[in-house]
């Protein structure tokens, strides 16, 4: 059984961990805090990744994570996740084009941007993406 890595935490820090792990916007963001918190009251990485439902390696990379960077470090860094298929600023002139060539059938238009674009879209994508822009004409 190796040392336990027992972090040092500022009142200011333990306020800000608290609130992130209450009022977090994801539950990810939540069980980071959490396991910072739980690091400082000396428990182990294991037991600490059997509470939040990590493996040890990741506990010890978020708290590394955490004395570099604070709190801020524990957000999951921009440019994660899946890319947009549809981009507003390439796509958005081909598709007025093609709902402008048939203004009354959307599958139609949005078969025709698919041809013309090479891009395979649902229709409730195509359809989410027209909502965006009428919001944006609407403001």
């Amino acid at each position: 059984m190796g040392r336990v890595n027992t972090p040092r935490l500022t009142s200011g820090q333990r306020q800000a961990l608290n609130s992130g792990f209450k009022t977090g916007s994801s539950h990810c963001f939540r069980m980071r805090c959490q396991a910072i918190l739980l690091k400082t009251d000396g428990l182990s990485s294991q037991k600490v990744g059997r509470i939040t439902c990590m493996s040890q390696v990741n506990v010890n990379s978020w708290l590394r994570r955490f004395n570099s960077e604070g709190i801020l470090g524990l957000q999951a860094k921009a440019g994660r996740g899946r890319k947009p298929i549809i981009v507003e600023s390439q796509d958005k002139a081909s598709i007025w084009a093609a709902i402008k060539s048939s203004r009354q059938r959307l599958q139609t238009a949005k078969a025709e941007w698919e041809a013309q674009s090479g891009k395979k879209v649902s229709g409730a994508t195509f359809r989410n993406f027209l909502k965006s822009l009428a919001e944006d004409i609407n403001l």
